[in-house]
């Protein structure tokens, strides 16, 4: 299985290095089309126990549409609009869309957190 990583960076860091590429003092990271995260806190935030049900449905059952996964899970349509948003910024769900439905497909099959107990070099890996 082959594994990816997402870049763990500060806002600050992000910043810096935007600025630096728009000055052409470096050219844009390679996976710079990936999602970042600020801290491994923040993927943690995410992935609720509620949300990791979601993604689960969603890996499982393939819904055809956003109304097909409201009727599944139970949860109120904005609700979930707002959730897959974030699931989906942070690529871990993709949507595709299918006249005026949403598809939607889980993105990956497993993370791995590296967490540096002594700095803030926490790595993410996605499959």
């Amino acid at each position: 299985m082959e594994m990816k990583k997402y870049k763990v960076q500060s806002l600050n860091a992000l910043k810096e290095e935007m600025k630096a590429v728009a000055r052409g003092e470096r050219p844009a990271p390679r996976d710079a089309s990936r999602p970042s995260f600020n801290s491994v806190d923040a993927i943690v935030r995410l992935l609720t126990p509620e949300n990791r049900k979601l993604l689960a449905i969603i890996r499982d059952q393939r819904p055809q549409s956003v109304a097909q996964l409201v009727e599944l899970t139970g949860r109120a349509q904005p609700n979930l609009t707002r959730t897959i948003a974030k699931l989906e910024a942070a690529g871990l769900v993709k949507t595709q869309n299918l006249g005026r439905r949403k598809a939607l497909r889980t993105t990956i099959k497993k993370l791995v957190v590296e967490i540096d107990p002594y700095s803030e070099r926490d790595k993410l890996s996605v499959a």
